[in-house]
């Protein structure tokens, strides 16, 4: 019974931190502080995307272990982005990041999707977009963690539809943020201009994670369900 509550906390705290605190954060940025304030709302958003995982933390060994696991796999995210940077659209970040949520959980998916916006940004040039990109990326590694919580193994049909999905779902929502950044308006006609003129964009990510996804998820999934069960770091129990 007291675990139940416990569990039903957690799940109430990351709900009002992932999609009202952080969105109401990027609210703010846009239309209070005009995009002018972006840094700091990068920094706000990367510490709130944080507290859904230390609600669930564990002191002692395994809390640590799950922290280093998930600094890994952000780093592996961010190389990716900066090693195919001279390939439009084509990068492995979002794959990375799905298989970050399937294997670690809802909260690790969105620390590593909006680390990784973050911590690229630091090459690729930090802006007012970056902290949509954080809330974007972040959104797609919990909602494939959500997706696959109780797949060990999920399927490589489904975890490719996931992949594409995730693709389109990144354009659409940045496709917001090019729509405010003009005047910090939204209008719908021209929303579906910017939709529209993006179709390319968005169907070479789309392919993308599908092949990152083929390549990486079971090499990646395999390394990180054993690294779960040998240390019993992320709801498993340790075989040490």
């Amino acid at each position: 019974m007291i675990q139940n509550k416990k569990n039903i906390l957690r799940t109430v705290i990351t709900a009002v931190v992932l999609f009202v605190l952080i969105p109401l954060t990027i609210w703010l940025g846009v239309w209070l502080f005009e995009d002018r304030k972006y840094n700091i709302i990068s920094i706000i958003i990367a510490l709130l995307s944080c507290v859904p995982f230390f609600v669930r933390f564990e002191k002692g060994k395994s809390g640590a272990r799950e922290m280093i696991v998930i600094a890994v796999m952000a780093a592996f995210s961010v190389v990716g982005r900066l090693v195919f940077a001279p390939i439009p659209a084509f990068k492995p970040v979002t794959a990375i990041t799905i298989i970050s949520g399937v294997a670690l959980g809802p909260e690790a998916g969105f620390i590593v999707g909006s680390m990784t916006a973050v911590v690229s940004n630091m090459f690729y040039g930090q802006g007012p977009w970056t902290p949509f990109q954080m809330f974007v990326w972040g959104f797609i590694g919990f909602l494939a963690g959500v997706i696959f919580r109780k797949s060990k193994k999920p399927n490589r049909i489904v975890l490719s539809i996931v992949g594409a999905f995730g693709g389109l779902l990144f354009s659409l929502l940045m496709d917001i943020w090019t729509t405010l950044s003009l005047d910090g308006e939204f209008l719908l006609s021209r929303y579906l201009v910017n939709v529209a003129s993006s179709l390319s964009f968005m169907a070479i990510y789309a392919v993308s994670n599908i092949v990152f996804l083929i390549i990486l998820a079971h090499p990646f999934l395999e390394k990180l369900n054993r690294i779960k069960t040998k240390y019993g770091i992320f709801g498993l129990l340790s075989n040490e």
